[in-house]
């Protein structure tokens, strides 16, 4: 085809009326970070709170300046499929959600989680991977969440030295079009083709869910996927808490669990919250591009009987 003067006004054309596309965020931002952008146009934080149990009465009372807020378990992030709790609703009822909320394609999305341990930090990361797998690279997770920014206080006043804010925040709606990566979300029937062909299971839950000690009130047996690897939520966060470790002390932990940090991966819990936490630190933190999350878990794996659930201890 001859490039005529004509066929490069065109695609220049096209060019410029394309939707710009925002560059990729850091994963994980820092409090400094956050005193130093939380005014910056286009910067959007967003408190997730409710994921550790806070109520939007809570947030309206004190929050950080600016943030808007929404309600991890209400506002529509997961729903029941199925008959499986927890699920990633389909995208066009995502996109819809987001935009709602103020937040368009270009919107570097900031997740403000409660911070105080690392079950309350799963809300931020399983949105977190919400945003990816709607095509959006542009978000990030402060780590340490709220209770980060508010920890350093006043020795006269005893009141948080970092601004916060009372009332309510709502944007303006938007649009938000979601590219939707289908290559990140598995189902029963991949995990189970992964199983057969000796890839990495990797349970996220509890060892007591792990051993078939314990069973959530989601799943239908107690146990977990045959060959699959422990490696606990808790374990991820310093001492249980709202800040992630350091990459070297995520790999020192991985190898002692025996689960190498590359290759295809498979992380999975009871609902796809606590697995949200192992997918980060694998993907985002260690850099393995190759771990995927999935999202139905135990919930969903345990309902059907032709699906193996292996039992490690049984009591009488």
């Amino acid at each position: 085809m001859r490039c005529t003067f004509a066929n490069f006004v065109l695609a220049a054309a096209m060019i410029l009326a394309a939707p710009a596309m925002a560059a990729a965020a850091e994963p994980l931002v820092d409090v400094e970070w956050a005193k130093a952008n939380i005014d910056k146009p286009g910067v959007v934080f967003v408190d997730i709170r409710s994921g550790g149990g806070v109520t939007k009465e809570v947030y309206q009372a004190a929050h950080m300046p600016g943030a808007i807020f929404t309600d991890y378990a209400k506002d529509g992030w997961r729903e029941k499929i199925n008959g499986v709790e927890g699920m990633l609703p389909p995208p066009e009822r995502v996109a819809k959600l987001i935009g709602s909320l103020g937040i368009d394609n270009n919107t570097h999305v900031v997740l403000v989680p409660l911070g105080r341990a690392a079950i309350d930090m799963g809300a931020a990361t399983r949105i977190y991977w919400t945003f990816k797998v709607m095509g959006d690279d542009n978000v990030s997770i402060l780590d340490g969440g709220y209770q980060a920014w508010t920890k350093d206080v006043d020795a006269k006043t005893g009141k948080p030295v970092n601004p916060l804010a009372s009332g309510g925040v709502e944007l303006p709606p938007t649009t938000f079009v979601a590219h939707f990566r289908k290559d990140m979300v598995v189902d029963r029937n991949d995990v189970k083709k992964a199983m057969e062909a000796g890839v990495t299971l990797i349970d996220n839950r509890p060892n007591d869910f792990y051993l078939g000690l314990s069973m959530s009130p989601a799943a239908k047996r107690a146990g977990t996927i045959p060959g699959a690897k422990n490696l606990q939520e808790s374990w991820l966060t310093r001492n249980n808490g709202g800040s992630f470790r350091s990459k070297a002390q995520l790999a020192s932990l991985y190898k002692q669990a025996g689960v190498p940090v590359e290759g295809e991966q498979i992380a999975f819990c009871n609902t796809g919250h606590w697995a949200s936490l192992g997918w980060f630190v694998s993907s985002e933190i260690l850099g393995n591009k190759n771990v995927k999350l999935y999202d139905g878990s135990m919930a969903e794996w345990s309902q059907y009987p032709d699906l193996p659930v292996e039992q490690k201890f049984k009591l009488d």
